[in-house]
């Protein structure tokens, strides 16, 4: 697709989108309401939405909701048509309780929010190494849960099996359980309650058994794409190819959209969060932000708190001063997300030393 310029005023689009069709809108520069239109969520209907957007003068911002979800594809190609794409967030109740709801409202809505300055998000860019890690994530994560929940049903059935299969795996570990219920021969009679456990217990092994398998290709696949996408962030003390994967979900294929380390720590939800009132000063936990994110900085932290001298070093001392445990862990997140954050985005610094560890409190 190309890229034209277009003589006329200079406006800004809008557009509310969903599965099947999005919602375009266009305002001058003064906010007035010109033109909204239906479009198909299609390739085509993609071209003619940003047509029909630069027929009305020159096209300065488009505001898309869900450029993670429906929008992703029109973000693309507003982008490569060199457009600024900006995520807007959906209005809030008391807005959509005083104006109303409806496709053109909120494609408006979407538009006056850039206009206004009030949406300034830049969306992730979902055309790289990291969008491809994301999606496998997604798969891995959900043989996970399965191996997991196959693994539950298992000791569940072996506590109310009959006494002689019972004995028959008592004290195994979890491979050699599941390698030798996979291997169980039940009867032809299911009718009995001993054959028929014997039946579950070798499927729901042989399931535990093909995604083990599952997940060890998936780590394969994924592992190379980490480090192909951050070599700098798994070299950290205590990132491994898993909390790597999901910071670099995370931030995404353009981590520079992110301007500081404060913005990434906002992200992540452990940026410390002002709740001073009058002669009080203090800050309360961020319970906002990506809480996948944040449980990977958790993990890093917990496995620095238990090998890295530095950081036990730094706990020991902080204990001291009289803070808990988990406010220390708090101080030890905001540190790790500017570690990351400078990995991510290749961000030049000096090296740190333990004394730098202070300033994350």
């Amino acid at each position: 697709m190309t890229s034209m310029t277009h003589d006329g005023p200079q406006i800004t689009g809008g557009v509310d989108t969903h599965g099947l069709t999005h919602q375009a809108a266009v305002i001058d520069q003064v906010g007035r309401h010109l033109a909204d239109r239906e479009f198909p969520a299609t390739i085509r209907g993609y071209r003619d939405l940003l047509d029909w957007m630069r027929t009305h003068g020159t096209l300065i911002a488009v505001g898309v909701e869900g450029t993670g979800a429906y929008g992703a594809e029109l973000a693309r190609v507003l982008t490569a048509a060199g457009v600024t794409v900006v995520d807007v967030d959906r209005p809030d109740r008391k807005t959509r309780r005083m104006k109303g709801k409806s496709d053109p409202i909120d494609s408006y809505a979407a538009a006056t929010a850039v206009l206004s300055g009030r949406a300034t998000g830049i969306p992730k860019s979902r055309d790289g190494a990291v969008e491809a890690v994301r999606v496998l994530r997604i798969a891995r994560r959900s043989a996970v849960k399965a191996r997991t929940q196959a693994m539950n049903q298992i000791r569940g059935l072996l506590v109310s099996a009959p006494a002689m299969l019972r004995e028959q795996v008592a004290g195994l570990d979890r491979t050699v359980l599941i390698g030798t219920l996979a291997r169980l021969r039940p009867g032809d009679d299911l009718s009995r309650p001993l054959e028929a456990t014997r039946a579950a217990l070798r499927r729901l092994a042989r399931r535990h058994q093909a995604l083990d398998e599952e997940i060890s290709e998936l780590d394969a696949e994924i592992g190379p794409l980490v480090k192909q996408a951050a070599p700098a962030l798994l070299e950290l003390f205590g990132v491994g190819p898993e909390t790597a994967g999901q910071l670099l979900a995370s931030a995404g294929d353009n981590p520079e959209r992110m301007r500081s380390e404060g913005a990434f720590a906002h992200l992540a939800g452990v940026a410390p969060i002002p709740a001073s009132s009058g002669r009080t000063h203090r800050h309360r936990l961020n319970r906002g932000g990506d809480r996948a994110a944040n449980n990977a900085l958790h993990t890093i932290v917990l496995t620095r708190m238990r090998f890295d001298e530095r950081t036990r070093a730094y706990v020991e001392r902080r204990t001291k001063e009289g803070l808990n445990k988990r406010d220390i862990m708090r101080c030890l997140k905001r540190f790790v997300a500017r570690e990351v954050y400078r990995a991510l985005t290749n961000t030049p610094t000096e090296p740190i030393t333990q004394t730098d560890l202070t300033p994350a409190a």
